[in-house]
């Protein structure tokens, strides 16, 4: 799964690796993103998706919330979509058809159980190369009755770890490349392209350290926890 993940670039670093025009990463939230550490559920983040203006750069909160749910609380069940599945249930197969996004980050958090020790080992994954992962995600729009304005939310799909992952967890997020992005945006790909897409990334695209346990307080948000530790005696 991809429970935390990392997003300190300014939102005009996002437009400009995606290749999206000035202008077009205006929201109503814009004003109150900064620099975030250790994002989590329910909080609001910057995604890219796709309008019939073309790709532009909107602040979600995360944890999908299907049109036709009853309440807010059906989020806590879909932080996470598995790629295997996406496309055919219910909460997100309308979403997977019309309304998919990219969620970038500068790096993710993944939790590796280490034998012997009573807790478990959080790692910090990047670009090896310093550039902004793209995470493949969905998004939807809810709007109960008496609601003056949709809440529009999202989704990361994860898919089965690489061999150079599997160590630390056994899934991870599904991450695009520039090509990849190109065709999940485009609503014209077909949809077994687009299953295509849902791969591990190239295990030599990535790096990985250990952090502190500080990461598993979504409280905490500073900019030290993406930081390197020792780990814990076994973890590797």
């Amino acid at each position: 799964m991809c429970g935390r993940y990392v997003l300190k670039s300014a939102p005009r670093r996002i437009l400009e690796q995606f290749g999206i025009a000035d202008g077009r990463g205006e929201t109503s939230r814009s004003e109150e993103w900064r620099p975030r550490f250790n994002l989590a559920p329910g909080q609001f983040a910057p995604v890219l998706r796709s309008d019939p203006a073309g790709p532009c750069l909107d602040m979600l909160r995360w944890g999908l919330v299907p049109a036709w749910a009853h309440d807010e609380s059906f989020a806590q069940r879909t932080v996470n979509a598995r790629g295997e599945t996406a496309s055919r249930l219910p909460a997100f197969r309308a979403a997977f058809k019309a309304r998919r996004c990219i969620v970038p980050a500068d790096g993710f958090y993944e939790w590796q159980y280490v034998q012997g020790s009573p807790h478990k080992q959080p790692w910090y994954i990047s670009r090896r190369d310093g550039e902004l992962l793209a995470f493949a995600g969905l998004w939807e729009h809810w709007q109960p009755r008496g609601r003056p304005e949709a809440l529009r939310t999202f989704t990361i799909i994860t898919t089965e770890a690489s061999a150079w992952m599997q160590p630390v967890h056994a899934r991870m997020p599904a991450i695009l490349d520039a090509a990849g992005v190109q065709a999940w945006l485009d609503g014209a790909t077909p949809p077994e392209t687009l299953q295509g897409l849902l791969a591990p990334a190239p295990e030599d695209a990535l790096q990985r350290h250990p952090v502190g346990r500080a990461v598993g307080n979504p409280r905490n948000d500073s900019p030290e926890l993406p930081e390197a530790v020792e780990p814990d005696v076994s973890a590797s």
